[in-house]
């Protein structure tokens, strides 16, 4: 199951290389360092003046196919302004199915952009029998995402355009098609949605879920968050602590790493799974590397990488061409669940003989691209939220570079080397046409009850090391472990789902530093 971004970000400039991109692709690139924790809401947000009427609302639910009800929350624009433009919050709820109702158990699939209401109705047999039949399972699109007053930034045909777009410019005309198409999309973005830009960030979507928390008659919050939904979850329990039932966040983000930090921290987790993978591959009839130690998989992929960049593969589903850019986003996107390396190991095939079909395939599914030629916004609004919470900065960082590929290295690198060029790197939201809010670096969450977070040890999107960190920072953090492969961890493993069910229902946490064996 995906449950991570599906997008990537074109630089500001061509000075900032793939570095910068990708820490906007992979919802890495949050974060900031010196701003002080925003003041706690528990005894402030209802009663402030203009806030009540939201507060107090009441859903009023419709049936919107099988058992599943659907319903609008109005929420402001602005928190600052209250009573000024309102928006809508596109909610879904499935109502417990027996059982002593508890109460809601809200959920977020991640991103940021991720539609809740498509993730609930795909996943919902798979929260198990126990949480379905005392929970109503409740998801919303966050503002700016799908059904709740979306941003929108480019067409069908344009986003496939920009998508293709080389961002590793070796050519005057290379650099000059990567800023044009980066000025474009900017301008389409300001244009389509320049007055919804300043609005989207994780701090007002944070206090939508605790306004949708009010609306849904609960006192506290139950709350299960995948990937970008750690962080969403993070935000809330600092502003919120004394409203937390129940919290659990899989797949976590740290949001105290800086942008170097993660993208050196993402790429390493790539490169981490994309050995896994590899070394599966190496049992299976259809492998298509030729070598067959890992150290050489790794140089065959960055051949056939560089290959598209020279000459891009063909399609055979589209007149598209497969660039590098694509090519590197579908290898990416098998990567986040082993359920989709027999996949990965067929689109390999095909592109070593020249054929990026398969590949480009897997990309498409990445970018939440329709049969149809048209797109989610899932990519608009995650830059939208991404530089909705991050600081401007207009100095270049020094990125160091990460160590060269060796042949007969123990561990080779490749993602590693496209995350971090060894370029300096500018803000990629330097010049987005919106001021941030700025989420902080620090979310202890000080006074809330225990909160659950759930790491993969192998996960290539949120490395484990996030979810350690992000358990030690808050306040009653308690860490859960999979010894597994993949991205988050609920979906995939019994054991996990198990633990989590059970402090869900009860409030009690497993023991701190628990693991699940890969399997189970």
């Amino acid at each position: 199951m995906r449950v991570e971004p599906a997008t990537r970000i074109d630089p500001k400039d061509t000075h900032m290389g793939r570095a910068s991109r990708l820490i906007t692709v992979l919802g890495v690139g949050l974060l900031a360092t010196g701003f002080a924790s925003p003041a706690r809401a528990d005894q402030s947000s209802a009663g402030k003046p203009g806030l009540d009427r939201f507060y107090t609302q009441r859903l009023s639910w419709t049936g919107c196919g099988e058992r599943f009800q659907c319903a609008r929350l109005t929420v402001p624009l602005d928190y600052r302004d209250p009573g000024g433009e309102t928006i809508q919050i596109a909610v879904i709820r499935l109502p417990a199915a027996g059982g002593k109702r508890i109460g809601s158990l809200v959920t977020n699939p991640g991103g940021p952009g991720g539609s809740g209401l498509e993730f609930l109705r795909e996943s919902n047999a798979s929260f198990g029998p126990a949480l379905r039949a005392q929970f109503d399972l409740v998801s919303f699109d966050p503002r700016g995402v799908g059904e709740s007053t979306p941003v929108r930034c480019l067409t069908g045909p344009e986003q496939d355009a920009y998508l293709a777009v080389d961002d590793t410019p070796e050519t005057r005309a290379e650099e000059k098609a990567l800023k044009a198409a980066e000025h474009k999309y900017l301008k389409a973005c300001e244009r389509n949605s320049g007055h919804l830009l300043p609005h989207v960030g994780t701090l007002d979507a944070a206090r939508d879920m605790d306004v949708l928390r009010a609306a849904l008659g609960d006192e506290r919050l139950s709350y299960l968050g995948f990937s970008y939904g750690t962080y969403l979850g993070a935000v809330y329990a600092d502003l919120f602590p004394k409203r937390v039932r129940t919290m659990t966040l899989d797949g976590a983000i740290d949001p105290a790493l800086t942008d170097n930090e993660s993208v050196d921290n993402q790429g390493a987790g790539f490169d981490l799974a994309y050995t896994s993978f590899v070394k599966d591959c190496f049992k299976a009839a259809n492998c298509p590397f030729k070598g067959r130690t890992v150290a050489k998989a790794f140089a065959e992929t960055r051949r056939l990488l560089k290959r598209a960049d020279r000459k891009s593969l063909p399609s055979t589903t589209d007149d598209r061409k497969v660039t590098e850019p694509v090519a590197l986003t579908g290898i990416m996107s098998a990567l986040y669940s082993a359920d989709t390396w027999p996949e990965l190991r067929h689109a390999l095939t095909k592109g070593f003989k020249g054929d990026g079909t398969g590949l480009q395939s897997l990309a498409d599914f990445y970018n939440e691209r329709r049969p149809d030629g048209t797109y989610s916004n899932i990519g608009d609004a995650f830059r939208a939220v991404n530089c909705a919470d991050r600081p401007r900065s207009t100095s270049a960082t020094a990125h160091s570079r990460p160590v060269a590929y060796v042949e007969n290295n123990e561990k080779p690198t490749l993602f590693a080397d496209y995350f971090g060029d060894g370029d300096d790197t500018t803000d990629s939201c330097a010049n987005w046409p919106a001021e941030p809010s700025p989420v902080p670096n620090s979310l202890p969450a000080k006074g809330s009850a225990p909160i659950l977070v759930v790491g993969t040890l192998r996960d290539s999107a949120t490395p484990y090391a996030q979810a350690k960190a992000l358990a030690r920072q808050f306040d009653s953090g308690v860490l859960l472990t999979l010894d597994g492969d993949g991205h988050t961890a609920f979906f995939q493993s019994e054991c996990v789902r198990r633990q989590v069910s059970t402090y869900l229902l009860t409030g009690k946490t497993p023991r701190n530093g628990t693991v699940c064996a890969a399997g189970t």
